[in-house]
């Protein structure tokens, strides 16, 4: 366990991951990592302290001292809907050289979820946190948690780029369906998505099934990206359906990259788009996973509950007629 660091070792390169903010107290956690460390983890929140790890607790204003707006602030950035492998995007595109990928830290939920008042006290430092490397010529890529989308256009600066990632309602609903733990997931969810959404969109009632109540999860994470793009007209924004990826990966590939400035030449994206990352489930590597088998488990879904995929994509449509950002994110994903 090494001691607390001094700001100027904040500042300096990625080697302290502010993992974790406690808005009330005015405490972050900061947890050691390398290269390697960020490489490997799924996500950096609270599942990677199950393992020992190399953390101290400072209070913000160490970070305010640290991080000042001589720093560099050019992270590019991935916001996604949930379950559209932006953990397998961020992967692969973390093997190219000189990226660094950052997989959802929980300090960015953290200051998602906190009140706009208190808030405020911490966002103007979290887009330079985020962008430190472990080199000049690295660039970080960011991946957050999919509700972090409501403060995307406090994370991203002027003319700095990002992907929104997403799928059609269609193939979201029956993913969701697919897995026990995603109906589980959504459930548990739901009352805090029916808040988000009703600041945007009043005209979906009450979920009467579970493809319906991936229904109004659907509305509720494309209306944040739609409502964040509305916000961010100043920045370079693609959009990244994940069907469309799976169906060329090394297309996809090549336009991410470019898209960020990322260097990769087509030997490595070929590569890449052919290598075990494919093969293994992103979240969690130690598992078999493949396009063609997620295929088969969407197929499966939609024989399966055929009736109420259909009746939650009517009604969709259905609020999509009285709601202009719903109507904008369904005439996005059309079959």
């Amino acid at each position: 366990m090494s001691s607390a660091p001094r700001p100027e070792e904040i500042a300096r390169d990625a080697t302290w991951l502010a993992q974790a903010l406690d808005p009330s107290a005015g405490n972050v956690r900061l947890i050691a990592m390398d290269r390697e460390s960020y490489r490997a983890a799924s996500f950096l929140d609270d599942r990677m302290i199950q393992q020992p790890v190399d953390a101290q607790v400072l209070p913000w204003t160490r970070i305010e001292e640290a991080i000042t707006d001589e720093l560099r602030c050019d992270a590019r950035w991935i916001f996604h809907i949930g379950h559209v492998g932006s953990t397998l995007l961020s992967r692969l595109l973390g093997e190219i050289e000189g990226v660094l990928a950052i997989r959802e830290p929980r300090l960015l939920r953290d200051v998602a979820m906190s009140p706009p008042a208190v808030r405020a006290s911490y966002i103007r430092q979290v887009p330079r946190l985020m962008s430190r490397t472990f080199a000049d010529e690295e660039f970080a890529c960011v991946k957050a948690t999919s509700w972090v989308s409501e403060i995307a256009p406090a994370l991203v600066p002027p003319r700095e780029r990002t992907l929104f990632m997403f799928v059609k309602p269609r193939s979201y609903i029956a993913t969701i369906l697919a897995g026990a733990n995603s109906v589980k997931e959504q459930r548990m969810l739901a009352a805090t998505r029916a808040q988000r959404l009703s600041r945007r969109v009043s005209t979906l009632g009450a979920a009467h099934s579970d493809a319906e109540l991936a229904a109004i999860a659907w509305a509720c994470e494309m209306t944040s990206l739609e409502n964040a793009a509305d916000a961010m007209a100043d920045r370079k924004i693609a959009w990244l359906d994940f069907d469309q990826m799976l169906a060329d990966v090394v297309e996809a590939l090549r336009l991410s990259a470019n898209h960020f400035g990322f260097q990769a030449d087509e030997a490595q994206l070929r590569d890449l788009a052919s290598g075990p990352l494919m093969s293994h489930y992103s979240k969690a590597l130690e598992h078999d996973y493949s396009p063609s088998l997620r295929q088969q488990l969407i197929e499966e879904s939609r024989r399966l509950h055929g009736a109420e995929i259909e009746s939650a994509l009517a009604m969709l449509r259905s609020a999509a007629e009285k709601s202009p950002l719903l109507a904008r994110a369904v005439a996005r994903s059309e079959d």
